[in-house]
């Protein structure tokens, strides 16, 4: 696991071993708090390990971005710490994360001594502010990924921990892309010195402009794409023409998984247009995406999620597959 040191008392941390997921650590005084937990239970427990022994302070307050695996089945190496999230988060995690941990500990042994560990203190509207020594931390809604998702600003250092809200390659199946350009476009305007990333390695200031508007294209390209696509006799081989660089992004970012995320967003993003566009579907064009990932024994299942379930698509993170389009539609 990598950690880096971004401002006074600021620490960042990335996996080395599932899709570059980050934390955070936020260091006070008397307490610290962490933000998201990383993926597998040796890194969370890696993560305390810093604060309460290299640092020498408790963890008080724990802040899940979303309710992902990678990001909040972690909670449970955390004790004493009271943890912060969005409404949704709580409810996501108590009707598809508790099932999903269950049938993981089937198949992952590291996942044997986990549970899932509800937020104590959530919220839907409005902001939260933290004061942690000299610094405020200001939690706030950005949807877009998730129905659930809340970022973290350091006010004073103009740091944001973006949580998915911002990925060097947007994720759009299971969240609202209206809201995650307005979420990306807000973000940009912040002022911000660096935007830590779900996922990947930390935007710095220079770079945040570029990030921003390239996020924002890619997002219009794919629907552009997929909107042609619905003209087409036969969308699959359409959208098969479409690797990602057309579509405006490096395969290099995601620890090389760029590519299969580009799939993933074209074709959910089809869906989308299909069912704005009142367009008529037929069985085949809508099977499910096979679930190939690496780590899908981690990730919710979609036979687990709530009829009510807000936002569209399949629930885990990245999915990992060479096939073609044709077998997707």
């Amino acid at each position: 696991m990598q950690r880096e040191r971004i401002s006074e008392n600021v620490y960042w941390f990335q996996s080395e071993i599932y899709a570059q997921v980050t934390a955070g650590v936020i260091i006070g005084p008397q307490w610290a708090v962490v933000v998201d937990t990383l993926a597998l239970p040796e890194e969370a427990q890696e993560i305390r390990k810093f604060v309460t022994e290299t640092i020498g302070v408790p963890i008080r307050y724990l802040i899940n971005t979303h309710f992902h695996a990678d990001h909040a089945w972690g909670n449970c190496f955390f004790p004493g710490a009271t943890i912060i999230a969005h409404t949704l988060c709580a409810k996501y995690l108590k009707e598809i994360g508790i099932p999903a941990l269950e049938e993981t500990k089937k198949q992952n042994p590291s996942f044997l001594n986990s549970h899932i560990v509800l937020p104590h203190l959530t919220f839907s509207h409005g902001e939260l502010i933290l004061k942690i020594g000299k610094k405020n931390l200001i939690i706030m809604l950005t949807p877009g990924h998730t129905a659930d998702g809340i970022s973290v600003f350091v006010e004073e250092d103009r740091v944001l921990f973006a949580g998915d809200a911002f990925l060097p390659i947007p994720q759009l199946n299971e969240g609202d892309y209206r809201q995650s350009i307005d979420v990306i476009r807000k973000i940009g305007d912040m002022g911000l010195e660096n935007i830590i990333q779900g996922h990947g390695d930390i935007v710095l200031r220079g770079e945040i402009d570029d990030a921003v508007q390239e996020n924002i294209k890619y997002i219009e390209n794919i629907h552009e794409i997929a909107r042609k696509a619905t003209k087409r006799r036969n969308p699959a081989e359409f959208l098969n023409e479409y690797n990602i660089e057309a579509c405006g992004k490096s395969r290099v970012y995601m620890g090389g998984l760029a590519e299969q995320l580009n799939k993933r967003n074209l074709i959910w993003m089809f869906k989308q247009v299909v069912a704005e566009e009142g367009l008529p579907k037929s069985d085949d064009e809508y099977e499910d995406e096979p679930e190939e990932d690496d780590f899908e024994d981690m990730l919710p299942n979609s036979d687990t999620l709530p009829d009510d379930y807000e936002t569209p698509g399949d629930e885990d993170d990245f999915y990992d597959s060479d096939e073609d389009f044709d077998d997707d539609f």
